[in-house]
């Protein structure tokens, strides 16, 4: 399990000393994987363990508090997205004024080297950082000879099919309803977290029951139909089908993801699921009446079992 640091102030030695990959790391896509690598080796090399420096807030909220939400994941998907790389640690550190407010020379003198102690620090090949953005990978490499640790940069990774590997590319992809695409450039597919919540329950008397969670600061995906998969919280993978959107025939008043779990009969109510975005089915609907939407939900049903099919 990843260990999540949350300031680099007053650390003790054990938690110091790390090779790290620098970035926000939304998504934690096959590009900022390529920069996780080369800290990964930096870190085999210096006999030091291998660390993740990311922010809370995203900076993009802290500079821009009215944005549109644009998240691609949770601090928590973050950390389990970094098990599989073998991180050990991740510095999720607050981006608040202080931190907006420091150049990128003040950045790597009083967090990378005074607060984290790190030996080494791998970035992407267009990273910036510093107040105004002034801080380049050559700047850092300059300030790590200074300061005491070493710079690796990643070159930019071009996909075989022609994919962009960035965060936007992926946001592009989520907001079209491209779940394949989406999936192509994460490594995984596009999945949402969140604590299930009372809704109407009017899912019920159609025998469909629903669990309900809220966008919250995730982006916006394509509103409409889905194919999911939901990770419960003692570990089981249930595959449904989901409503993601307004809901036109009984409006809400913000987008909500309803989950149907097929052969699921339990209390959800106040813990946390994972909902995979597999496949987009169809986009939203009205309905004459409920008779209506009971058989549409069947046929969405069917659509959703046949898209998670193997093979």
């Amino acid at each position: 399990m990843v260990e999540i640091v949350t300031d680099w102030r007053d650390l003790p030695p054990d938690l110091k000393g790390a090779a790290v990959a620098i970035g926000a790391f939304d998504g934690v896509h096959r590009g900022h994987q390529a920069v996780i690598a080369a800290a990964r080796d930096a870190a085999r090399d210096l006999g030091a363990p291998l660390g993740v420096v990311s922010f809370a807030p995203h900076p993009r909220r802290w500079f821009q508090p009215d944005a549109a939400p644009f998240r691609l994941m949770t601090p928590a998907q973050m950390a389990r997205a970094l098990e599989p790389p073998g991180v050990d640690r991740l510095y999720l550190l607050p981006f608040d004024a202080e931190m907006a407010a420091m150049s990128d020379e003040a950045f790597a003198r009083t967090v990378l080297a005074a607060g984290l102690g790190i030996a080494h620090a791998a970035v992407g090949f267009d990273f910036t950082y510093g107040k105004g953005r002034t801080g380049s990978p050559e700047s850092l490499r300059r300030h790590g000879e200074t300061l005491g640790f070493t710079v690796s940069v990643a070159d930019r990774i071009d996909d075989p099919d022609g994919l962009k590997l960035s965060s936007s590319a992926v946001r592009e992809a989520v907001r079209g309803g491209d779940m394949d695409r989406a999936a192509a450039i994460l490594g995984r597919p596009f999945a949402i977290e969140g604590e299930v919540i009372h809704g109407d329950k009017r899912g019920r008397t159609i025998g469909v029951p629903t669990a309900n969670v809220r966008l919250g600061d995730y982006m916006r995906p394509a509103y409409g139909v889905y194919a999911t998969r939901t990770r419960l919280p003692d570990g089981r993978v249930v595959d449904g089908v989901s409503s993601l959107g307004l809901r036109p025939m009984y409006a809400l008043d913000e987008p909500l993801l309803e989950v149907w779990l097929f052969g699921f009969d339990g209390d959800l109510y106040g813990q946390t699921v994972e909902t995979e975005l597999v496949a987009f089915l169809r986009g939203e609907q009205a309905f004459a009446d409920l008779d209506a939407l009971k058989v549409q939900i069947d046929a969405d049903a069917a659509a959703a079992r046949a898209a998670l099919a193997p093979g």
